[in-house]
């Protein structure tokens, strides 16, 4: 039997008495329960409920108050827990965790069982009716187990840093972000780079917007790590113990997968970049491709050189030449860590001075060093707290009983739950009226978030598969308008012969990765060129404004470039098969 399982009818067989710490509710309505006088009288039982159960309450939710399974409509369970989070925040409570599970007609009011993802291979008993978690089950009702403890939901007002990792596939970039992760050796085998893995179950049944693979901080005494990356919960717990942040944005090292990388570093809003050189390798093309897309978009990078257990001072010495070479080629200055000092990387690194890092995840050098570096470094990414709200969405998921979920890395402002909002643009150039249900960060809810953090929203007002990468989040009152083409500042890293008129590269703004058609002001670019353009998004408009800087990318061809005069289309529901 699944935990999930067992959670739900060990809170079915404890019953609901006075005194104790479970409340069973078939459902809670806006109109009837947050009347005047009513709220007041819910929010005390739910308190006494939390206090009961020496800080944490158990809600049954869309059963009857014998404990028979009722199950509710999505839209109605849905409600019942936007009005549960109201009692809960009027009662100095949150909710923590919030699991569901679908019910089948026949077995509503029969107690009927319920299974997850970890039941999938287990067939369903004969003699009992089968609760599942599928579509169809859930259109059928549902039945929820809330878990509600005491405190306010987890302020982050606190400083974060969002690194974004890149390099050459086997150069043990994974392993040595594990290592730092958890303060373990890795076993010399790339035991450590397991802990980066997100499993899409965890994701779905965690309501997650772990974009990051991973997150440590620090306190007073130093790092806070992880004891088992594996767990969601030790993820929570790092936000909540650490007094400063550190996320990784992992990306891929396979060449074919350079598009991905790109949408990594570009699509986040990043304050550093970290970018690996295996010792016994040394920089490769892939190296070059992702230093190049770190350093065309500003990102001050730290780079750091990793299993040099595996060489002797000779060959370390030879791969720091080439390093500093690469680095001089693309205008460059780069400062050796044993050499200058960590306090000096601190006050140097920039856009311009890139510190080398020594580094082995088997012998854990350098792991102190870049402790030390992010726990100094300050904070480069996102926009401004005051400045209107704005996240492009990255990710999206569809989590049962909660509904779509958007997820991606605030570009500016604050959100906080029931915030009204707008998403879009659509392919048709409008925007959608949606509201904020709750918010999520590295598997720990939270009641508002900043600029720069890397969030889950769950939202109301739209389904999951309505919701696309690129499309942004805003205030209700924005008036955005959609942008099918702009002007830009581009600069030609590299092209086999020249871009003329009409050119079609993938454009990786914030999170959009969109075919768009590229004219030349002087009708032509050749590699290393610089010049202005007119770009037209060959299928459908996006969000844009002045200042935002891109990549574009075909096969080996790249370049980069800045938005300069944002020009609204006037039709943008132009037909998708259109070529410009």
């Amino acid at each position: 039997m699944s935990p999930p399982r067992a959670a739900l009818e060990q809170a079915l067989d404890r019953g609901e008495r006075e005194g104790g710490s479970v409340e069973f509710k078939e459902r809670l309505s806006k109109d009837t329960h947050l009347s005047e006088g009513r709220r007041e009288s819910l929010a005390a039982q739910l308190r006494h409920r939390v206090l009961s159960g020496d800080g944490e309450a158990t809600y049954v939710l869309g059963v009857t108050d014998d404990g028979g399974i009722a199950g509710v409509a999505p839209e109605v369970f849905s409600e019942t827990m936007d009005v549960l989070s109201l009692l809960a925040e009027e009662a100095d409570c949150h909710i923590d965790e919030v699991q569901t599970w679908g019910v089948p007609e026949e077995d509503a009011e029969s107690g009927g069982e319920s299974t997850d993802a970890a039941d999938a291979e287990t067939p369903p008993d004969p003699r009992r009716g089968h609760v599942g978690t599928s579509a169809t089950d859930a259109d059928r009702g549902l039945v929820g187990l809330a878990t509600v403890r005491e405190g306010a939901i987890l302020e982050t007002d606190d400083e974060h840093i969002v690194v974004g990792t890149a390099g050459h596939v086997d150069h043990g970039k994974s392993t040595l972000v594990g290592t730092i992760l958890t303060g373990q050796a890795d076993d010399g085998e790339g035991g450590t780079r397991s802990y980066l893995d997100v499993q899409p179950h965890e994701v779905e049944r965690g309501l997650s917007a772990d974009l990051s693979y991973g997150v440590y901080g620090f306190d007073d005494d130093g790092p806070v790590r992880m004891d088992n990356p594996d767990r969601k919960t030790d993820r929570a717990r790092i936000v909540e113990e650490a007094d400063r942040l550190v996320s990784f944005v992992d990306t891929v090292g396979h060449e074919p997968w350079l598009r991905t990388t790109i949408r990594g570093l570009v699509g986040q809003k990043l304050d550093y970049g970290l970018l690996t050189v295996a010792a016994d390798d040394g920089p490769t093309r892939t190296t070059r491709e992702h230093l190049g897309v770190l350093l065309a978009t500003d990102l001050p990078t730290i780079v750091a050189i990793t299993k040099t257990d595996l060489v002797d001072e000779e060959r370390l010495l030879e791969v720091e030449r080439e390093i500093e070479r690469l680095l001089r080629d693309a205008d460059r200055t780069p400062l050796l860590v044993r050499r200058h000092g960590v306090e000096s990387a601190i006050e140097e690194i920039d856009e311009t001075v890139v510190p080398i890092v020594g580094t082995s995840a088997v012998t854990m050098e350098g792991v102190t060093v870049l402790d030390e570096l992010f726990e100094h470094l300050p904070k480069t990414g996102g926009g401004a707290a005051a400045d209107p709200f704005r996240m492009y969405v990255d990710r999206t998921y569809s989590v049962t009983g909660v509904g779509a979920v958007a997820s991606g890395t605030i570009t500016s402002g604050t959100v906080e739950t029931g915030d009204e909002l707008l998403l879009g643009p659509m392919p048709d150039g409008s925007f959608r009226d949606v509201e904020v249900r709750s918010i999520e960060m590295h598997y720990h809810r939270v009641d508002r978030a900043r600029a720069g953090r890397i969030v889950g929203i769950a939202l109301k007002g739209v389904e999951e598969r309505e919701i696309d990468r690129g499309m942004a989040l805003l205030p209700r009152d924005a008036a955005p308008e959609p942008t099918r083409e702009f002007e830009a500042e581009v600069m030609v890293l590299n092209h086999p012969t020249r871009i003329d008129a009409g050119y079609e590269p993938v454009v990786h703004l914030e999170t959009v990765s969109e075919a768009a058609a590229i004219y030349p002001e002087d009708g032509a670019l050749l590699p290393g060129d610089t010049g202005r353009a007119r770009l037209r998004f060959k299928f459908q408009p996006y969000l844009l404004r002045e200042g935002q800087r891109f990549v574009f990318r075909e096969g080996r061809s790249k370049g980069v470039g800045t938005v300069t005069d944002v020009s609204p289309d006037a039709s943008p529901d132009v037909s998708p098969d259109e070529t410009p």
